[in-house]
């Protein structure tokens, strides 16, 4: 079963959040925002994606936020303001999830 997923982190090197955004884009996550994923995975590789991510960051110093969603509390959810980064995301891949 899939789960749709935001993936958001707060990693202080450039090289490791650099290794982190590479792991969510092979895991075909869509990147969002600058430092915010988002997508389905399959529910092992939700959990796989959580440990690859720990493998790579600095627990002292960094942090990564992975949320699982079920479809209705995604359908629930608001965006307000500017919302995702028009460079990054379109309308069509918006309306994948929304």
């Amino acid at each position: 079963m899939s789960v749709l997923v935001w993936i958001i982190y707060d990693i202080s090197e450039n090289k490791v959040r650099n290794k982190v955004a590479k792991a969510c884009k092979q895991y075909g996550l869509i990147r969002v925002q600058k430092s915010v994923f988002l997508g389905r995975l399959e529910s092992n590789r939700f959990d796989e994606l959580g440990e690859k991510c720990l493998s790579l960051i600095n627990e002292k110093t960094d942090s990564v936020y992975l949320f699982p969603f079920c479809q209705d509390d995604f359908r629930r959810i608001k965006v307000m303001g500017q919302g995702f980064d028009r460079k990054l995301v379109n309308d069509e891949i918006l309306a994948e999830f929304f």
